[in-house]
């Protein structure tokens, strides 16, 4: 069956039909990126879709091949961990900085977002809107040059994010963390805040890092939560879901428990870490 034609002549229209396509699913990895082809389905010139596609390649949607061009390329586990460790060690202080300074807007508009991912439940894409909404907030207040970082690693993560809201008890998870960190927010606890995002965003990259390889070892993640003050239990050969956090100290994090798929925090308590010394391990067969 024929894709209906999409009208569109400027880089933006031509790039955001494939950004979503892609995103979607609808073009799945590996598949070349004929120029010709995709020209006469978009009903577009050569010269905005090319320039679009150099985008999406910018963006990681897209790899060049020496044989084939240009082909949508494969969902990377160990690089979507370390963008999520990025995050962690720039946005945490970053919010608990801004917290006094929320206004009573930022926290209605958080508000009204969490809502509609109530709402949408687990509907996938009315959810990640939701979900980018309710962050989008905080990070309309970053520092321009910061908050471009960010964006530009939530294009290269929203394709996998959209995957990992599809499994059935993530969007409840992702929910209920953000309502606590909605919560200390309201309570003007910038570090109450900054230790639910710190949650928030380990628990996204294990998850978004499980979902392609169980095997996988989060070592960036781990390094990153060591330098940040956070332990995150495991052994040197195998990880079981649900892992516990700590903050250093035992009972310096959060008074109210927390658990999801992939972590699980209890107040009080440390666990027997490796404090980011995870070595590389045999997969199982």
């Amino acid at each position: 069956m024929k894709r209906k034609k999409r009208p569109g002549s400027s880089v933006d229209d031509v790039y955001q039909v494939l950004y979503e396509r892609i995103v979607q699913g609808t073009y799945p990895p590996g598949l070349r990126m004929a120029q010709s082809e995709l020209a006469e389905e978009l009903n577009t010139s050569r010269t905005p879709l090319r320039e679009a596609l150099n985008r999406l390649q910018a963006n990681g949607l897209l790899v060049a091949t020496n044989n084939r061009g240009m082909q949508v390329s494969k969902v990377q586990s160990d690089e979507t961990e370390q963008l999520y460790a990025i995050r962690l060690l720039v946005e945490p202080s970053l919010i608990a900085a801004m917290v006094p300074d929320m206004t009573a807007a930022d926290i209605q508009a958080m508000s009204d977002a969490l809502d509609e991912m109530e709402s949408a439940g687990h509907a996938t894409r009315a959810y990640q809107e939701a979900h980018l909404k309710f962050h989008n907030v905080a990070l309309a207040r970053y520092p321009a040059a910061i908050r471009n970082m960010i964006n530009s690693i939530y294009e290269k993560i929203l394709r996998h994010q959209r995957l990992h809201f599809s499994r059935p008890q993530v969007p409840d998870d992702f929910t209920n963390v953000d309502r606590c960190f909605l919560r200390a927010i309201k309570a003007r606890d910038s570090e109450l805040a900054r230790q639910w995002l710190e949650f928030h965003l380990i628990d996204a990259g294990l998850g978004l890092a499980f979902d392609v390889d169980m095997d996988h070892v989060p070592t960036s993640l781990y390094m990153a939560a060591k330098g940040v003050g956070i332990t995150i239990d495991g052994t040197a050969d195998r990880i079981v879901r649900p892992v516990s956090i700590c903050w250093h100290g035992g009972c310096a994090g959060p008074k109210s428990a927390m658990q999801t798929i992939n972590l699980k925090y209890t107040p009080g308590t440390a666990g027997n870490s490796v404090e980011g010394k995870v070595k590389p391990r045999t997969k199982r067969s």
